[in-house]
């Protein structure tokens, strides 16, 4: 079973479940500024589209942290095995929709389903929905404008992460992009989110 209900106190989070699930505004966000040339030069020598590169160091950075697969959901701490990347897609009627890729190390693998899944989603303007069985961490690119940041809501209902993007400024030799993170405090503490911006940061330098 891929997704289960856990006891807060047989938890690392028993004593966030305490302080923040009933907490009026329980997410935090987190803003950094990366150099993204080594995704943009990935992007260009491999045929790969940019923000699938991006996705799929989301998912390599998350992993390796072990709160990304615990999530409150209502008034529950829900214990997952498996984590999946959501990407917003332009569909054919000019709107948007919501597309899962389940993570996989593979990038081919990775790259083959997000260019089969985001087809599909725009083709046919249907959500393609992972969340059922995976912990999903939302993302969204407006990449028309440069943002300095930018807040999620706290709608009370999706409390998965969160990460922003937008246009990325070419600076010299650097690629400046900004992105917000956020999370809900009952997930993880600022410690525990400030290691996936660091594996984020890692794999990004390392993408070839």
């Amino acid at each position: 079973m891929s997704v289960r209900e856990k006891n807060p106190e047989e938890t690392t989070r028993a004593s966030a479940y305490k302080l923040w699930m009933k907490a009026p505004n329980p997410m935090v966000t987190f803003f950094k500024t990366y150099d993204v040339m080594p995704l943009i030069k990935a992007s260009k020598s491999r045929g790969m589209k940019f923000n699938m590169l991006l996705d799929f160091c989301i998912g390599k950075a998350a992993v390796s942290v072990k709160e990304f697969y615990l999530l409150p959901v209502g008034d529950k701490l829900m214990q997952y095995d498996k984590i999946a990347v959501n990407t917003i897609v332009a569909n054919k009627d000019g709107e948007v929709s919501s597309c899962d890729i389940a993570f996989t190390d593979d990038l081919e693998k990775f790259n083959a389903d997000y260019l089969q899944y985001t087809k599909e989603v725009h083709d046919t303007c249907t959500d393609h929905d992972l969340s059922g069985d995976y912990m999903i961490i939302g993302t969204s690119a407006i990449v028309n404008v440069e943002l300095d940041g930018a807040v999620g809501m706290n709608s009370g209902i999706f409390n998965n992460p969160f990460i922003i993007w937008g246009k990325y400024r070419i600076d010299g030799h650097k690629a400046l992009l900004s992105i917000s993170f956020q999370f809900h405090h009952t997930q993880m503490d600022g410690a525990h989110a400030g290691k996936f911006l660091k594996n984020l940061q890692d794999e990004i330098k390392n993408m070839r």
